[in-house]
């Protein structure tokens, strides 16, 4: 049942991030920068990490509410919400309307503490958790880059990667608010941790999504901090 569990998460979080959302996209930089970087990126090599440039307060602002506010944490916490629901998982919260609000409101703000205190540590340590398109090529590379993004980050001006303690606390910072704040009493450290252990394979999930199923600049994604192009990081994106 766990294992059914974890998987459907993590279908649901690969699914939401690549749905094709259709909406205006927010550019960085006009359309004439654009279209440079694009035909660059067609007859050069991927650029190396020395390309990387330090995104901004507002940058990183940005995408912390978005992360944390926007249609895809709200449609997880939905899905997360029917899947317990499907489960009777936390069954003192029972079935029917109030039921679903109950877990749906739990999956909200888990997310939302977990979201809030990997940005808040970041800035604390002074590091970069925003996620970056890996620049290699292949699929193993591809994905080695997106799952060990999960607990790495970017310091510096040069953008070096580091081990990233609040790429690490941030979910287990989430379930244990959950167990003690609005959990019932039966629940304690251990359900803590592996509550926390479903939302970091859920950031795993996520991250595999945004590296292979990022749909290019006209899709709701475009709004976070990511390279309009594979293997063709813009400026742009980082002003």
């Amino acid at each position: 049942m766990k294992m059914r569990r974890t998987l459907l998460l993590l279908s649901m979080i690969v699914g939401l991030t690549a749905l094709p959302l259709l909406t205006e996209a927010q550019t960085m930089v006009d359309s004439r920068d654009s279209s440079s970087a694009v035909a660059s990126a067609s007859t050069t090599l991927p650029l190396p990490d020395l390309t990387y440039i330090r995104p901004t307060h507002e940058t990183k602002l940005r995408n912390y509410f978005f992360e944390t506010f926007g249609p895809y944490p709200i449609a997880g916490a939905a899905l997360a919400a029917g899947i317990g629901q499907a489960d009777n998982s936390t069954p003192e919260w029972k079935q029917g309307a109030e039921g679903y609000g109950k877990r749906f409101a739990s999956d909200f703000g888990i997310a939302a503490v977990s979201t809030t205190t990997r940005y808040a540590l970041a800035e604390a340590f002074k590091e970069d958790t925003l996620y970056y398109r890996c620049e290699c090529t292949g699929i193993f590379p591809r994905l080695s880059h997106a799952v060990s993004s999960t607990i790495t980050a970017r310091r510096g001006e040069d953008g070096h990667r580091v081990f990233s303690f609040p790429d690490l606390v941030a979910p287990y910072a989430g379930s244990m608010t959950a167990v003690y704040a609005w959990y019932p009493d039966r629940y304690n450290y251990k359900d803590a941790f592996r509550i926390g252990n479903y939302s970091l394979l859920g950031y795993v999930g996520g991250n595999i999504a945004l590296e292979f199923f990022f749909s290019g600049p006209h899709s709701l994604l475009s709004r976070m901090h990511l390279s309009n192009a594979h293997g063709a990081p813009s400026a742009g994106s980082n002003p």
